[in-house]
């Protein structure tokens, strides 16, 4: 004895047997991550080559004012060097700090890193360099 179906009961089959709009429906849950990850890496790649561009900058400049006192003698000189070492970054003289301790020529530079997508990325790292030569 075959028990009657209800006619709710095969529209309900029917939709989850439907895979017309399968594709659109993943394209709409996968792009949002997928777009957020693709930002993500471009914009961490972005911060370690700052990081890495601010490193060369205070090396080169304690390097100039060890090695080419006629470039680099004061420590604003040394500072403008530094920032034009890394002038593609747009990172100002004042980031930079130049002092003579008993290591030689200390160069510092201190930098508050804001990334380009800072209505996802809130949060604004301070990247920090320092070497000390003779």
């Amino acid at each position: 004895m075959s028990v009657p179906s209800h006619p709710a009961l095969g529209r309900r089959r029917g939709l989850l047997a439907a895979r017309e709009g399968a594709a659109a429906l993943e394209t709409a849950l996968l792009l949002p991550v997928l777009f957020l990850l693709l930002l993500g890496l471009i914009e961490f790649g972005r911060l370690a080559w700052t990081r890495t561009a601010l490193n060369f900058a205070v090396q080169e400049a304690a390097r100039c004012a060890s090695v080419r006192p006629g470039v680099c003698g004061t420590p604003s000189q040394t500072a403008a060097f530094a920032a034009r070492t890394v002038a593609p970054l747009n990172i100002p003289a004042s980031a930079f700090t130049v002092s003579t301790q008993a290591c030689g020529t200390q160069v510092r530079a201190q930098l508050s890193y804001r990334f380009v997508a800072y209505a996802i990325f809130r949060v604004a790292p301070t990247l920090t360099a320092q070497v000390c030569r003779v």
